[in-house]
Protein backbone atom coordinates (compact mmCIF):
# COMPACT_ATOMS: atom_id res chain seq x y z
CA UNK A 1 0.00 0.00 0.00
CA UNK A 2 1.49 3.50 -1.09
CA UNK A 3 0.42 6.71 1.40
CA UNK A 4 1.11 10.21 1.63
CA UNK A 5 4.25 10.76 4.02
CA UNK A 6 3.59 11.93 7.61
CA UNK A 7 6.03 14.34 9.85
CA UNK A 8 6.41 10.81 12.07
CA UNK A 9 8.09 9.42 8.68
CA UNK A 10 11.18 11.56 9.34
CA UNK A 11 13.56 9.20 10.43
CA UNK A 12 12.55 6.45 7.81
CA UNK A 13 12.94 8.96 4.64
CA UNK A 14 16.06 10.65 5.72
CA UNK A 15 17.61 7.82 7.03
CA UNK A 16 16.51 6.25 3.62
CA UNK A 17 17.68 9.59 1.45
CA UNK A 18 21.27 9.03 3.24
CA UNK A 19 21.66 5.30 3.04
CA UNK A 20 25.08 4.86 1.02
CA UNK A 21 23.42 2.15 -1.24
CA UNK A 22 20.71 4.21 -2.17
CA UNK A 23 22.43 7.90 -1.66
CA UNK A 24 24.13 8.23 -5.40
CA UNK A 25 20.85 7.72 -6.94
CA UNK A 26 18.55 10.42 -5.07
CA UNK A 27 18.71 14.45 -5.51
CA UNK A 28 20.17 15.21 -2.56
CA UNK A 29 23.89 15.34 -1.40
CA UNK A 30 24.84 13.74 2.23
CA UNK A 31 23.83 16.05 4.33
CA UNK A 32 22.76 15.92 8.67
CA UNK A 33 19.60 15.64 9.82
CA UNK A 34 18.68 19.46 11.01
CA UNK A 35 19.78 20.40 7.34
CA UNK A 36 17.35 18.15 5.87
CA UNK A 37 14.28 19.07 7.79
CA UNK A 38 13.86 22.04 5.23
CA UNK A 39 13.84 19.70 2.70
CA UNK A 40 11.48 17.13 4.44
CA UNK A 41 9.27 19.81 5.37
CA UNK A 42 8.40 21.17 1.38
CA UNK A 43 7.80 17.85 0.36
CA UNK A 44 4.76 17.54 3.02
CA UNK A 45 3.33 20.75 2.71
CA UNK A 46 3.67 19.59 -0.98
CA UNK A 47 2.02 16.44 -0.44
CA UNK A 48 3.91 14.52 -3.14
CA UNK A 49 6.51 12.61 -0.80
CA UNK A 50 4.99 8.70 -0.26
CA UNK A 51 5.77 5.55 1.08
CA UNK A 52 4.93 2.05 0.74
CA UNK A 53 4.70 -0.74 2.72
CA UNK A 54 2.66 -3.37 3.90
CA UNK A 55 0.94 -4.52 7.04
CA UNK A 56 3.67 -5.76 8.42
CA UNK A 57 6.46 -3.78 7.39
CA UNK A 58 4.94 -0.22 6.84
CA UNK A 59 7.66 1.54 5.87
CA UNK A 60 9.32 -0.10 3.17
CA UNK A 61 9.99 2.12 0.27
CA UNK A 62 9.47 5.72 -0.83
CA UNK A 63 8.86 8.21 -4.01
CA UNK A 64 7.86 11.69 -5.02
CA UNK A 65 4.68 12.03 -7.48
CA UNK A 66 5.51 15.73 -8.52
CA UNK A 67 2.81 16.78 -11.03
CA UNK A 68 3.10 19.39 -13.46
CA UNK A 69 1.29 22.40 -13.88
CA UNK A 70 -1.00 24.01 -16.62
CA UNK A 71 -0.55 22.77 -20.02
CA UNK A 72 1.22 19.86 -18.57
CA UNK A 73 -0.78 19.15 -15.82
CA UNK A 74 -1.61 15.56 -17.68
CA UNK A 75 2.17 14.75 -16.17
CA UNK A 76 3.41 13.35 -13.21
CA UNK A 77 7.32 13.40 -12.24
CA UNK A 78 8.30 10.30 -10.39
CA UNK A 79 11.19 10.96 -8.55
CA UNK A 80 13.39 9.58 -5.03
CA UNK A 81 12.24 6.33 -5.58
CA UNK A 82 14.05 3.81 -3.20
CA UNK A 83 12.88 0.54 -1.60
CA UNK A 84 14.93 0.12 2.03
CA UNK A 85 17.84 -1.69 1.15
CA UNK A 86 16.87 -4.51 3.85
CA UNK A 87 13.62 -5.16 1.25
CA UNK A 88 15.67 -5.66 -1.94
CA UNK A 89 15.08 -8.28 -4.17
CA UNK A 90 12.18 -9.28 -2.77
CA UNK A 91 9.27 -7.83 -5.35
CA UNK A 92 8.75 -4.72 -3.31
CA UNK A 93 9.77 -2.52 -5.93
CA UNK A 94 7.54 -4.20 -8.79
CA UNK A 95 4.41 -3.83 -6.13
CA UNK A 96 5.50 -0.38 -5.37
CA UNK A 97 5.70 0.93 -9.25
CA UNK A 98 2.22 -0.93 -9.87
CA UNK A 99 0.37 1.08 -6.76
CA UNK A 100 2.19 4.22 -7.89
CA UNK A 101 0.27 3.63 -11.78
CA UNK A 102 -3.00 2.78 -10.12
CA UNK A 103 -2.97 5.76 -8.25
CA UNK A 104 -1.79 8.15 -11.06
CA UNK A 105 -3.99 6.57 -13.19
CA UNK A 106 -6.64 7.23 -10.74
CA UNK A 107 -5.82 10.93 -10.48
CA UNK A 108 -6.54 11.05 -14.43
CA UNK A 109 -2.64 11.94 -15.12
CA UNK A 110 -1.64 10.74 -18.95
CA UNK A 111 2.42 10.16 -18.70
CA UNK A 112 4.72 9.63 -15.64
CA UNK A 113 8.39 10.58 -16.26
CA UNK A 114 11.40 9.93 -14.43
CA UNK A 115 14.99 10.28 -14.73
CA UNK A 116 17.28 7.71 -13.19
CA UNK A 117 21.62 7.13 -13.34
CA UNK A 118 22.63 4.92 -16.59
CA UNK A 119 24.91 3.25 -14.22
CA UNK A 120 21.86 2.25 -12.40
CA UNK A 121 21.02 -0.59 -14.70
CA UNK A 122 18.64 -2.70 -12.41
CA UNK A 123 16.51 0.23 -12.05
CA UNK A 124 16.25 0.78 -15.85
CA UNK A 125 15.46 -3.23 -16.24
CA UNK A 126 12.82 -2.89 -13.72
CA UNK A 127 11.50 0.49 -14.90
CA UNK A 128 11.22 -1.36 -18.90
CA UNK A 129 9.74 -4.40 -17.67
CA UNK A 130 6.58 -1.98 -15.65
CA UNK A 131 6.22 -0.36 -19.58
CA UNK A 132 8.34 2.47 -18.97
CA UNK A 133 10.24 3.81 -22.29
CA UNK A 134 13.71 5.20 -23.04
CA UNK A 135 13.38 8.65 -24.06
CA UNK A 136 16.68 9.92 -24.12
CA UNK A 137 20.47 10.40 -22.24
CA UNK A 138 20.80 13.54 -20.32
CA UNK A 139 24.58 13.94 -20.28
CA UNK A 140 26.65 15.14 -16.48
CA UNK A 141 22.84 15.35 -15.19
CA UNK A 142 23.85 14.78 -11.80
CA UNK A 143 26.60 16.15 -9.99
CA UNK A 144 28.17 13.82 -6.83
CA UNK A 145 29.40 16.67 -5.15
CA UNK A 146 31.26 14.88 -2.55
CA UNK A 147 33.37 12.42 -5.07
CA UNK A 148 33.61 15.10 -7.42
CA UNK A 149 31.74 13.41 -10.57
CA UNK A 150 28.82 13.32 -13.13
CA UNK A 151 26.46 10.82 -13.89
CA UNK A 152 24.16 10.36 -17.04
CA UNK A 153 21.05 9.79 -16.93
CA UNK A 154 18.18 8.31 -18.83
CA UNK A 155 15.09 10.07 -19.08
CA UNK A 156 12.33 7.48 -19.46
CA UNK A 157 8.31 7.71 -19.17
CA UNK A 158 4.99 5.53 -18.59
CA UNK A 159 2.74 6.76 -21.28
CA UNK A 160 -1.51 5.67 -20.12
Amino acid sequence: MIRIAQPADFDFIYELYMHPQVNPFLLYEPMERESFKPIFEDLLERAVKFLYGNEVNPSIGMFKLDPLTHRTDHIAYLGGLAIHPDFSGKGHGRQMIKEILAYAKQQGLLRIELSTATINQKAIRLYEKMGFEKEGILRKYTHLKKEGKFLDEVSMAYLF
